[in-house]
């Protein structure tokens, strides 16, 4: 994330005569990628900047070679939204009745990853066998647009499938998502968020609800309103390998000074999954395997027990049901029995 968040920042400053002589961050950005000053005069100026960010964005996450053995999509590469990675893979189950569907969102940190890993997931295979629709969601990544606007993609994905209902023989009413890492974050997202239906939309999708009936969250980070995060996680430490750049940047803003902002706080507001769960939200299943003391890595940092533990406390003050897999008593649960269970699936 640090190479191509640095780098938006210079894409989004507006001032052509700010320079790595009055900017921190482009001095920054000057001593770590000194290849960026073409001229080579030991100044970055913005433009270079913009060209050299243009020159490094990753190039679109190459789809997974399924195995010999992979799910194949019924209908690959679905457009539901104008940008070229809001695309979906739908895995119809058999079935004379309209079937539940459960949502397979990839990680990669909203930088890379891709839909077509899910179909050699053991997981989803099982699903599809007991009935379950499975949809796999690719989204834009953080070199396209800030995180805010990846999760509404993310929502839109599941507005458009349900909009689709009839056509796939689905049952709007049994929808849930699953996913790791970024995707265990968005899935936590779309389940405590608040219905984002709006049933004066001119655009169809956006009449349709975003609600779910349960989340499975594999590392799950507890919150994307990074602020909170010392709070659970203790003081950020240098081998986190972040910057107060990095965390502005995640959301398309300036700096740090811009969260005190009615804009920075709604942005902030918006990415606050601790601060949306409410007692109408649906039950989760968290898997946090790295059961530490503290974070001592930016593995750690990202993915502990102590997001899941988190979430887990709020949940609890508001009633919703949640599982932390590693609290959980013996014998313990299992996610594909969780789904089954709150989709109302006979296992």
């Amino acid at each position: 994330m640090r190479r191509a968040v640095l780098f938006l920042a210079l894409a989004a400053t507006v001032a052509a005569q700010i320079t790595s002589e009055n900017n921190d961050m482009l001095r920054e950005g000057l001593k770590r990628y000194p290849d960026a000053d073409t001229d080579k005069d030991g100044i970055l100026t913005m433009e270079e900047g913009r060209a050299y960010l243009a020159k490094m964005r990753k190039k679109p996450t190459a789809p997974a070679n399924p195995g010999k053995n992979a799910l194949k999509p019924d209908f690959t590469d679905v457009a539901y939204g104008t940008h070229e990675r809001d695309r979906i893979d739908v895995y119809l189950a058999k079935s004379e009745q309209p079937t539940p569907v459960v949502f397979a969102i990839h990680g990669g940190g909203f930088r890379n990853g891709d839909k077509s890993r899910w179909g050699s997931d053991k997981q989803m295979g099982e699903l599809i066998a007991k009935g379950v629709t499975c949809v796999a969601v690719n989204y834009p990544f953080l070199d396209s647009m800030p995180v805010q606007d990846i999760l509404r993609h993310c929502a839109r994905a599941v507005q458009f499938t349900r909009l689709k209902a009839a056509e796939w023989k689905l049952d709007k009413a049994r929808f849930a998502s699953m996913g790791g890492s970024a995707g265990a974050g968005t899935s936590l997202w779309l389940a405590t968020r608040d219905d984002m239906a709006d049933p004066k939309a001119e655009d169809p999708v956006l009449r349709e609800s975003t609600r779910l009936s349960c989340a499975v969250c594999n590392a799950t980070q507890a919150t994307y309103d990074l602020t909170r995060w010392q709070t659970f996680l203790g003081p950020v430490k240098p081998e986190f390998n972040t910057s107060e750049a990095e965390g502005a940047l995640f959301y398309g803003l300036s700096s740090i000074a811009d969260f005190a902002t009615d804009r920075g706080k709604a942005v902030l507001r918006e990415c606050d999954m601790l601060g949306w769960i409410t007692k109408d939200d649906p039950p989760l299943f968290l898997n946090n395997a790295q059961v530490v003391p503290a974070p001592t890595n930016r593995g750690e940092w990202l993915h502990c027990i102590h997001h899941a533990r988190e979430v887990h406390k709020e949940c609890s003050a508001e009633g919703v049901p949640c599982i932390v897999l590693q609290d959980a008593p013996e014998p313990k649960p299992d996610a594909i029995t969780f789904l089954l269970q709150h989709l109302k699936v006979s296992p």
